[in-house]
């Protein structure tokens, strides 16, 4: 009997001393991890968490934050002058954004688009004599600052500065080109620079001019204050409707959606504009008001369509417009010519685009670019301009602008980056008319090889 209680206690004792012996090294491994008190430590460490993130107004809207970083060197020779400038690629410039939603009930949601655009040297506004561009063209701008409704069953809602109906419909681009080398708008691609004349003078008149007196080509529409409706998508079919101020408007239509082994995308838009303030409508009136007549009225329309052939890679890229003045021809120096009122453009791309190699697709592309722009008073000609051969302070009767490009895209997918490299040959027409006296300009033309990189976040 005393044996036994003598081996129990033996046992007893055993035991105590292993569970000392593990509580002391339970305490020794959490005062090594949390510094002798978890509670406070883990106070501590998310009051340095809330110091230093970025933190939402509410619970009750959610917040992304993206943008990009698109940045080449851009070589050009004009016919006398060449260079190399470090610009910020306008194709698609870098920017900063925040976005978010809120449910309101199952079928609604509220949400805003705040998105600010980001250029160092300008791409589609540097010049022989400014590298960046100026002050004007640099720095921050407002693409994106819109407030939204989104039904499921109605469609959605925008206002505020805003796409509409034509903001892009001449641009559809299945491929990875479309933030590197745009193939309808190539003003963005180094056409700020000044014409050159045979013999070698440079005149004010810069390219993207040729085209219209923004840049943009006819059928594309422009981001400005507005209100914006999408309708919700019916067999990959959608429509749209824009509106802004004093008056302009928009409607379009768009499709997305696979055939067997075939993508396609496509849309259309027409709108009109009674405004000639380049900064309030979606798309301009390049003629002017005229005293005692009705208001400005022009009108344009454009589209385009891609397809990609899947399995391999080969796709076909089109988009055509046209933009209609009819307050041009009013004025009298375009009297007794043969001015038009319109402006019209077409242009291609044709490529292939395939993982090769295990870093991401390749895409290899080719482009052309037509356009016959019509009369404009908007742009008046000094006659000492060495483009200028009438004999007197002239307007512009007619354009024309070719473009003969292709290039190499390389995406690196792990990284969210591609890296590009394209050249484009562009030949240009001025005819310029004072007083019913037409002249055409002698035109060098232009070529620019861009290369660089972008970056999403």
């Amino acid at each position: 009997m005393t044996g036994g209680l003598k081996g129990s206690a033996g046992r007893l004792s055993r035991l105590a001393a292993a569970g000392l012996l593990l509580a002391s090294g339970a305490s020794a491994v959490q005062a090594a991890d949390l510094g002798g008190d978890c509670c406070a430590d883990l106070e501590e460490r998310i009051a340095e968490l809330e110091a230093t993130t970025a933190r939402k107004g509410n619970r009750k809207v959610s917040l992304t934050v993206y943008g990009q970083v698109n940045e080449a060197v851009m070589f050009w020779d004009d016919g006398f002058e060449s260079n190399a400038y470090q610009v910020t690629n306008d194709n698609s410039r870098s920017r900063f954004g925040f976005k978010g939603d809120a449910k309101i009930t199952d079928d609604l949601k509220a949400g805003f688009v705040l998105e600010i655009g980001v250029r160092g040297a300008n791409s589609k506004r540097f010049t022989q004599v400014s590298p960046t561009g100026g002050p004007d063209e640099t720095g921050l701008d407002t693409r994106h600052a819109r407030w939204l409704l989104k039904s499921k069953t109605f469609g959605t809602l925008s206002m505020g500065v805003t796409p509409t109906a034509m903001e892009g419909v001449t641009e559809i681009n299945l491929a990875n080109t479309k933030d590197a080398a745009k193939f309808s708008d190539v003003e963005d691609s180094g056409l700020g620079l000044f014409l050159r004349t045979a013999g070698g003078g440079m005149s004010s008149v810069t390219w993207r001019r040729l085209i219209k007196h923004t840049g943009d080509q006819p059928g594309e529409g422009e981001r400005r204050s507005g209100v914006w409706y999408v309708s919700p998508e019916f067999g990959g079919f959608s429509v749209e409707a824009g509106w802004g101020s004093d008056d302009h408007w928009d409607v379009g239509a768009r499709y997305k959606g696979e055939f067997g082994n075939f993508k396609l995308a496509a849309g259309f838009a027409y709108g009109e504009n009674t405004t000639t303030d380049a900064d309030s409508a979606f798309f301009e009136c390049v003629g002017t008001d005229v005293p005692g007549q009705p208001d400005a009225k022009c009108k344009q329309y454009g589209g385009s369509v891609s397809v990609m052939h899947e399995p391999t890679g080969i796709y076909v890229n089109f988009a055509a417009g046209a933009h209609e003045d009819d307050t041009v021809l009013s004025d009298a120096d375009f009297a007794g010519t043969n001015a038009s009122n319109e402006t019209t453009f077409w242009a291609i791309e044709a490529g292939i685009e395939q993982k090769w190699f295990p870093i991401g697709k390749t895409t290899l592309f080719g482009q052309y670019y037509s356009l016959d722009g019509g009369a404009s008073e908007r742009l008046s000609v000094a006659a000492t301009d060495p483009a200028n051969n009438t004999g007197g302070a002239a307007n512009v009767l007619s354009t024309g602008l070719e473009m003969v490009g292709g290039g190499v895209v390389q995406e690196l997918s792990g990284a969210a980056m591609s890296l590009y490299l394209y050249y484009r040959h562009y030949e240009g027409d001025l005819t310029l008319v004072s007083g019913g006296n037409a002249a055409k300009a002698d035109i060098e033309d232009l070529d620019v090889v861009v290369g660089g990189a972008i970056i999403k976040f």
